[in-house]
């Protein structure tokens, strides 16, 4: 059994308050800097400015705009991702025919393709939904592909052996097997709907957290612009504390290595 060094031995909320207090330092610190102060007001103000959000009454709007794009892009992502990267991983032809395009289209910045989607589909929310749709098809399709493909051969032979159809391998194989690949997807994609709101925001939007930093910065308010970034950082570790828990609850069964 592997020794604990000193460093485990303190308890963790004991290294996230350490953490905290250094960021709260550092933060204090860049607000001093005449250089760095329009970038990162006082703290103080920063919150401060959530009331000001509030009472304007575009706060929790915002939330909710944005949670609402977030969670139908990804939720459709997800859903067409699974299907196409079976098909990919299992017939050849299908996987020749998608997988350069996916690869293709990966590498190119969603900001790039919103103009292209907007002229398509007007403006408004199913623009922001088609952007993150795509920026989460990807990368969650590229992820199960590769769980998919990697599942040991030796189980497949012997469960054929054993008088296994197809569907048997499928359900009692593969998918156990491709599980922790899929967890691994769904917090990929969750992350690049986040991170793609932004984008998806720019689709003409009347509301949401995207949108108001892009206004907020337009109007040099950098204290409830910062404040906006903080929020989607919150969404991000809260939607990141779900993920680990379907993860201990569907491959608790996975030996994990010990850092």
């Amino acid at each position: 059994m592997k020794k604990k060094s000193k460093a485990d031995r303190i308890p963790k909320w004991a290294w996230l308050l350490l953490s905290f207090v250094t960021a709260m330092i550092v933060w204090y610190l860049l607000s001093l800097n005449p250089q760095t102060a329009r970038s990162f007001p006082n703290v103080v103000k920063v919150i401060q400015s959530l009331p000001v959000m509030i009472e304007r009454g575009v706060f929790w709007q915002d939330i909710g705009s944005s949670l609402i794009s977030v969670t139908a892009g990804f939720a459709i992502g997800f859903v067409l991702s699974l299907p196409v990267a079976i098909l990919m991983a299992w017939y050849a032809p299908v996987r020749n025919i998608i997988e350069p395009w996916i690869q293709f289209i990966r590498n190119i910045p969603p900001l790039a393709y919103v103009p292209l989607v907007v002229i398509s589909a007007g403006v408004g929310r199913k623009p922001q939904i088609i952007v993150i749709t795509i920026a989460t098809f990807l990368i969650m399709t590229v992820t199960i592909y590769q769980g998919v493909i990697n599942v040991d051969e030796t189980l497949i032979k012997a469960a054929r052996v054993l008088g296994a159809t197809d569907k048997d391998i499928f359900f009692r194989v593969i998918a156990p097997a491709t599980l922790p690949f899929i967890i691994t997807a769904i917090r990929l994609g969750s992350s690049t709907a986040l991170t793609t709101l932004i984008a998806a925001e720019s689709t003409g939007a009347i509301a949401g957290l995207g949108m108001r930093i892009r206004s907020l910065n337009n109007s040099f308010e950098s204290e409830p612009m910062l404040l906006y970034i903080i929020i989607i950082g919150i969404i991000g570790m809260l939607v990141e504390k779900f993920v680990k828990f379907l993860e201990r609850r569907f491959t608790g069964w996975q030996e994990k290595r010990e850092v």
